[in-house]
């Protein structure tokens, strides 16, 4: 069993790297089959997906009036670095 739960991991990785180019309509014909068979599948893939259509449909009018500062720029670059260098 833990075998299993082990590759729904590696599945559900997977998709959320390619979650944006999916949404961007950025994948070859192949991958997108296989991310809209794992989204039939997955629940949590799925939420993680409306999630990001949310952000991103919400994001045009979010900021223009105040940009962000630097100090705050400066700690989620740092966090995004580390975060990438963990995995």
């Amino acid at each position: 069993m833990a075998d299993k739960h082990q590759h729904d991991e590696v599945v559900c990785q997977g998709f959320v790297e390619l979650a944006t180019d999916y949404l961007e309509g950025a994948l070859p014909e192949d991958r997108r089959d296989l991310v809209e068979e794992h989204l039939v599948v997955c629940d949590s893939c799925k939420t993680y997906l409306e999630q990001i259509e949310a952000t991103v449909e919400a994001l045009p009018g979010a900021g223009r009036d105040e940009p962000v500062p630097d100090d705050t720029r400066a700690a989620l670059l740092s966090a995004f670095r580390e975060w990438r260098t963990e995995r």
